[in-house]
């Protein structure tokens, strides 16, 4: 679901992502294709406890870019 293109490969978009918290800031994300996806990929990465590190889902707008043939987010949007 696209809201708004800002160029061919930059745009704001509803996206699902993986959020890895370490020490409380977001540390990487991983776009993910829908929401179950993103649990299985949380649930599997919580596997390998670590007392400061953390993983949520994530569903709401982002800014994306294609880069090297890969959607990426830029930024999250949150609202």
């Amino acid at each position: 679901m696209h809201y708004k293109t800002e160029t061919e490969d930059n745009l704001i978009e509803v996206v699902f992502a993986l959020l890895m918290f370490y020490n409380g800031e977001i540390k990487e994300h991983l776009i993910q294709p829908s929401m179950a996806a993103c649990l299985r990929g949380k649930r599997t990465a919580e596997r390998q406890y670590s007392e400061s590190i953390s993983y949520k889902c994530y569903k709401g707008k982002a800014k994306t870019e294609i880069y090297q043939g890969r959607k990426n987010i830029r930024a999250l949007i949150l609202e």
